[in-house]
């Protein structure tokens, strides 16, 4: 992605507004303003050469009258302006009286009844310029050539101080445009501010929340419209899939009972043995999916009391050590005690060891830490470990890294879904991470209400069956 485009994606809607209006006025008043100081020249100049060509013409009517004449040379002093009468040969007959010498102020030399003009510096004013009028007379006397030029230093000025006033005018009309319209702009994305904020609020068990629709008849309105039916379709959808699942669970019940109760009768046998493994796997299919189903509908309820997990971890390792003979069970516990429901957290933990010994290629290492007011319980396996771009993955429902593997140990892809969601109602984290042993990490944290030796006493160490 090129740099331009690295920083459209930085810069919000407000901003980026902003600056392309303050470009499109900072361009718009540039050329504007060019335009209006050319113009303004323009103007100004042809006024300069529409006064000298009338003056030359009230001199020309006055080459025959010598009083005339030099009237009109007396005021040159007072308005810039400089007169010269030329003869056929160029010579100077009459002049201002800031002319002095036979030294003319310009080399044109019209024909009778023509004009023409030009530019430049005259002696009488250094660094000042002087648009000359040279207009072709003819007299008794002969041909004359009457010269006027008058300063245009007020043109210079004036075109310099309206320059100085866009240099600074067109700068803080670019501001004033481009703060105008970040706080219109942002005054105008308020409802979708709003919508933003509300829509964080929507999760799964929140359904019902909708986005604030605004009480105008824009394409914001029509936005929150659309996204709120949205939301009514998602909202039917998750209902209809949570009956389907609570309804089919609750089905399900009586005849996988029914089963299992049947294949107790059966006796033993190789055939009975498969039968009643996979019964018992769909019982815990079945009473992961009711527990889903009430935790979606309204939430998991909570039974507090002070559990020691350390004694959690200590029941998992027996356990284990009696269902997987042949597992190494390394713990390091030490005494931590939280507020929260036991028996939610005994499944937390049973679900993070089954998941571990699963996955194991000989050994599970389960710990206890105490860190301020953070209780923490890590299940640790040798297995292969999670990649880093699935370890998001895995705490959804029905998530499995490998399908044959999972079915094969008997997961459901609900237990780790199920544990992140007594976690989250405890107030806690799950996380997951690159193992000591090579394997995975699942961290479990929680905050400690209250946390201390446990009451028999027993003391901190390390424990190891195999």
């Amino acid at each position: 992605m090129t740099l331009a485009g690295r920083i459209r994606q930085r810069l919000g809607v407000r901003m980026r507004s902003a600056l392309a209006a303050s470009a499109v006025v900072a361009v718009a008043s540039v050329f504007t303003g060019i335009a209006f100081v050319w113009a303004a020249r323009v103007i100004l100049t042809r006024n300069v050469d529409q006064d000298t060509a009338d003056r030359a013409s009230q001199v020309a009517g006055a080459l025959d009258d010598d009083t005339a004449l030099a009237a009109m040379l007396r005021p040159s002093l007072r308005d810039r302006t400089v007169v010269q009468v030329l003869d056929a040969d160029g010579h100077v007959l009459r002049a201002s009286a800031v002319i002095t010498g036979a030294q003319t102020i310009s080399s044109l030399r019209p024909a009778p009844g023509e004009i023409q003009r030009e530019q430049h510096e005259l002696p009488v004013a250094h660094d000042v310029s002087f648009r000359i009028t040279a207009l072709g007379v003819a007299t008794a006397a002969g041909q004359r050539t009457v010269l006027v030029a008058q300063s245009i230093d007020e043109i210079d000025e004036g075109t310099a101080a309206a320059v100085g006033a866009l240099a600074v005018g067109l700068p803080l009309l670019t501001v004033i445009v481009g703060v105008a319209t970040f706080l219109f702009v942002g005054r105008s994305l308020r409802p979708v501010d709003a919508m933003r904020r509300q829509a964080d609020t929507i999760t799964g068990r929140n359904l019902h929340t909708r986005l604030p629709v605004p009480p105008t008849a824009d394409e914001i309105a029509a936005l929150a419209t659309t996204m709120n039916t949205m939301l009514d379709r998602i909202e039917a959808a998750t209902e209809a899939q949570r009956r389907f699942v609570a309804d089919a669970s609750h089905e399900l019940r009586s005849p996988l009972s029914t089963v299992v109760a049947g294949l107790d009768l059966v006796g033993e046998g190789p055939h009975v043995t498969r039968m009643r493994r996979e019964s018992e796997r769909m019982s815990r299919l079945i009473a992961d999916l009711l527990l889903l189903a009430r935790v979606d509908e309204s939430g998991l309820q909570l039974r507090r009391s002070d559990v020691d997990l350390d004694d959690l971890v200590y029941l998992e390792r027996e356990r284990l050590a009696l269902e997987r003979p042949g597992l190494r069970v390394t713990t390091w516990a030490v005494p931590v005690r939280v507020s929260g429901d036991p028996h939610h957290l005994q499944r937390v933990l049973r679900n993070l060891v089954d998941n571990a010994a699963r996955y194991a290629a000989g050994a599970v290492v389960l710990t206890t830490a105490l860190s301020g007011e953070v209780a923490e319980i890590t299940v640790a396996d040798d297995g292969p470990g999670i990649p880093p771009a699935a370890r998001d993955r895995i705490f959804d429902r029905f998530v499995r890294l490998d399908d044959d593997r999972s079915r094969k140990g008997g997961g459901t892809g609900l237990g780790l879904a199920i544990a992140r969601d007594i976690v989250l109602a405890h107030g806690g984290t799950l996380t997951v991470e690159d193992a000591p042993t090579g394997g995975a990490l699942l961290r479990l944290r929680l905050p400690v209400e209250f946390s201390g030796p446990a009451p028999d006493g027993r003391s901190t160490g390390r424990d190891e069956i195999s």
